[in-house]
């Protein structure tokens, strides 16, 4: 099996998955949830059979600004709005009584000045996490034989992280303009998981070069990078098919709240998976085949 020899086939690939997200987040953006653009949302679970259209006639009289209400399953609703008093809280209630009988679940308001707190914050543990995942892999990596270069095995790791994170998003800018899905705190955890679990499937295989690149020292870089991806492949495999498999049980099972969550890390695990084993390694081959390129040049010159 020559996984690297058809790299271009992978990359190719990773363009068509990745291009209609990134010309989604162009086009219509990410939908920010209640924790990047503030507001009030409250959990309601009726005892009878209701509609959406009863619950926003329900609270029609209150005029609300930006009111949405999304059902999450039978007779359980997401009502959501900018923030709100305790009072407009209290009348909210009342309104929902006149409608059914109804049990609150939950209830948050997040004002606008923490809400861009937290965006940004969240766009800073991202890049911090990037950077972090560079440095470790550079310095895990420092005794690497040459001709490798550990600092290029950190910068591929990322570069594979940077087409996993451009997938979701575009995904969830996607699902945001269908279906409504929006991100919030939850997304920025997911996207962070994501990264760890797809970072670690890399370090993986990086691992078994290095070990391959020692004992095989005669072969080609190439091939030892080949080797090493065919010798993990079952390992990587089994390990994400085994949490996947956790993580379909509480998408089908587990409550409402978490299914966006869990999506996100269904689909991020899954093009985590990929990209360890199809681009990471693919990229490293490629950097270190025009690094010797630009090399011989300059020694023939």
């Amino acid at each position: 099996m020559n996984i690297i020899g058809y790299r271009k086939i992978w990359y190719t690939i990773s363009g068509i998955l990745i291009i209609p997200g990134i010309i989604a987040l162009f086009v219509w953006g990410l939908k920010p949830g209640i924790d990047f653009k503030g507001g009030t949302i409250i959990e309601t679970k009726f005892s009878q059979n209701t509609s959406v259209d009863q619950v926003k006639n329900g609270l029609g009289e209150l005029q609300l600004k930006n009111l949405t209400v999304q059902t999450t399953s039978p007779n359980t609703f997401f009502i959501r709005t900018e923030p709100i008093t305790q009072d407009q809280h209290s009348k909210i209630g009342e309104s929902l009584i006149k409608v059914g009988e109804n049990q609150e679940l939950s209830y948050q308001t997040v004002g606008p000045t923490v809400s861009n707190d937290l965006k940004t914050k969240a766009v800073v543990a991202v890049i911090l996490a990037s950077f972090a995942i560079i440095f470790y892999v550079a310095f895990a990596f420092r005794q690497v034989p040459r001709p490798a270069s550990s600092w290029k095995f950190g910068v591929a790791a990322v570069l594979a992280l940077i087409h996993d994170l451009a997938f979701v998003t575009g995904i969830w800018a996607i699902l945001g303009h269908f279906l409504g899905y929006e991100i919030d705190s939850l997304f920025i955890t997911g996207l962070l998981t994501i990264m760890g679990f797809s970072v670690h499937d890399t370090i993986v295989v990086f691992d078994r070069i290095r070990e391959n690149l020692r004992k095989h020292p005669s072969l080609g870089f190439e091939e030892n990078v080949n080797n090493s991806i065919i010798q993990t492949i079952n390992r990587s495999l089994n390990t994400s098919l085994t949490v996947l498999i956790v993580l379909a049980a509480l998408y089908f099972l587990g409550g409402a709240s978490l299914k966006h969550f869990v999506l996100l890390l269904l689909i991020g695990i899954t093009i985590g998976t990929y990209s360890s084993i199809f681009n990471a390694s693919p990229i490293l081959v490629s950097w270190q085949g025009w690094a010797m390129n630009r090399l011989n040049k300059k020694t023939a010159a």
